[in-house]
């Protein structure tokens, strides 16, 4: 996706709120060994653009006057009740470099499962998105799970997931956590089902 932006000039929090008076949202580019360059924005070009999942997950081509420049986005900051974009940051990538970023998890073939077809269960979804380390050209839109095998008593793990190119899960701590589990209707797992059909 291509992101147009100019090179701003003025600094601080009155300019800032003058930039958005006239509806542009003032921004920062930084990384990749450079110096950081503030930029500004259309604001309701790139409010639309940021309603689309691929925009927060995707390489950016953001054009600066003559220069272009890839990046992701990292962060963005949005007025507390209007619907009103404050501030962005977008971050240089280089091409031989390992990224990390967030990626949108989308679940499907939950209702081809044998557990929720034939077992009457339910799956829940431990986790929306992951942390990924890839090399900016592997860096995919989303992750795909399916859930077409799973069955009564079963999870869907990281390890299970087939992962493009360089990319590798940031786990943070656990080795391989589930980021889906099959549920009994009334909300436990089976095996606390069963556990607590024991003990009655």
């Amino acid at each position: 996706m291509k992101v147009v932006a100019f090179e701003r000039q003025a600094q601080g929090t009155g300019a800032s709120r003058r930039m958005r008076r006239t509806g542009k949202v003032p921004g920062i580019v930084y990384g990749a060994g450079q110096q950081p360059q503030m930029i500004e924005l259309d604001h309701n070009a790139l409010y639309h653009a940021m309603k689309k999942e691929q925009f927060h997950s995707s390489l950016l081509d953001l054009e600066v006057g003559e220069q272009q420049t890839k990046v992701v986005l990292k962060a963005y900051q949005m007025h507390p009740f209007r619907q009103q974009l404050l501030h962005v940051d977008f971050m240089r990538v280089a091409a031989d470099r390992k990224m990390h970023a967030k990626v949108p998890l989308h679940f499907v073939g939950a209702d081809e499962s044998p557990a929720v077809k034939t077992d009457g269960c339910m799956i829940s979804h431990a986790v929306t998105e992951l942390e990924i380390s890839c090399l900016p050209a592997d860096l995919p839109e989303f992750i795909e799970v399916d859930l077409s095998g799973l069955h009564k008593g079963q999870s869907v793990h990281v390890a299970d997931l087939k992962l493009p190119g360089s990319v590798t899960v940031v786990s943070h701590g656990a080795d391989n956590p589930a980021v889906a589990s099959v549920l009994h209707k009334g909300g436990a797992t089976p095996a606390e089902g069963e556990a607590e059909a024991a003990a009655e």
